[in-house]
């Protein structure tokens, strides 16, 4: 395609186009005359994006699109009307975009976990230096059973929820840099290691279950956050056909939803672990909980993700409604 014959031969249309709107009364001919423009216009933007890309003739057509969809559309749904596409269709298909890696990210914190469990399993002399004989002992015998039942249940659970919020946030927000979604990962599994040493090394392996009712969605969910860190990461690195700023426009946008996705399921783990841990119940029932509260989660990221995703959700906003990429002048 020839960009500018295409449009030098379009551009009377675009023009009446973009100044259609600015009309402060529209009669009934000019109202479907604004209608037959919009149309005509969003498929000549079609054709210049699949040809060509992005181009300043086509972000400016795309300026005057916005403008006029807006005049005959009026203001934007009810932000309530907008919730069950955003919970049926753009956050689940986000969250599927992310599935692969979650899955990867998944595997390598078991693996640090458990070299470096290991490692210090079989090294004494190191795990001595991360505390005094007689505070590990203590930490072992009654501190990481007692966490869970040092303070009420409301209290602990909101408290733990709003910290893996907050940490689920700034790895998908600092994911720019590259290293915090890594950092996160690794620091996680290295705490569990840990964990996992001190309580074998005095003979209280076993109290490492207590982790297991709310650590298994906990868990999934920070890796789900590092992945879409990583994927932010990824799109101003290798952004492919698109620019830079284009990619981040498009994947920020994109994963920053998941954020909301991640503070509703940390918010079940963390009930889980502020309610269920500490009752005296069958650790089945307890761990059983857990395990269904991530099959749920599961089911949303993969079937109904892979259904919105397969029905041409990407999990970033409508075209129009992430507005124009570029404002130009004339």
């Amino acid at each position: 395609m020839d960009l500018d014959a295409y449009a030098a031969a379009h551009q009377e249309e675009w023009d009446r186009l973009a100044s259609l709107p600015k009309i402060g009364q529209l009669s009934g001919t000019e109202a479907d005359e604004l209608i037959d423009r919009y149309q005509s216009g969003a498929s000549n933007l079609s054709a210049m994006q699949t040809t060509v890309g992005q181009s300043p003739q086509g972000d400016r057509l795309g300026v005057s699109l916005s403008r006029a969809r807006l005049r005959f559309t009026g203001a934007q749904a009810n932000v309530l009307g907008l919730l069950p596409a955003f919970f049926g269709a753009q956050l689940p298909a986000a969250l599927y975009r992310l599935r692969w890696l979650t899955l990867v990210n998944a595997g390598i914190f078991v693996v640090i976990a458990v070299a470096y469990g290991t490692w210090l399993s079989l090294n004494p002399q190191v795990l001595a230096g991360l505390g005094t004989p007689a505070a590990l002992h203590r930490y072992a015998t009654s501190q990481f059973v007692g966490y869970y039942s040092a303070h009420p249940d409301a209290d602990f659970a909101t408290a733990v929820w709003t910290n893996n919020a907050w940490i689920a946030a700034l790895t998908i927000v600092f994911g720019i840099t590259g290293i915090y979604p890594v950092y996160q990962l690794v620091a996680n599994a290295q705490n569990v290691g840990i964990s996992a040493a001190v309580l074998h090394q005095y003979g209280n392996f076993s109290h490492l279950w207590y982790i297991a009712p709310h650590g298994q969605l906990e868990l999934y969910s920070i890796f789900t956050a590092a992945a879409a860190g990583m994927m932010l990461t990824w799109a101003w690195i290798a952004p492919g056909a698109r620019t830079r700023t284009q990619a981040l426009a498009e994947d920020g946008r994109t994963f920053f939803t998941v954020v909301i996705g991640l503070i509703l399921s940390l918010a079940v783990s963390g009930t889980i672990e502020g309610v269920v841990t500490r009752q005296p119940w069958p650790w089945w029932i307890k761990i059983g909980i857990g395990t269904v509260a991530l099959v749920g989660f599961l089911v949303y990221q993969w079937w109904l993700g892979g259904r919105a995703w397969r029905s041409g959700e990407t999990g970033d906003l409508a075209e129009f409604d992430a507005g124009a990429r570029n404002i130009t002048a004339g």
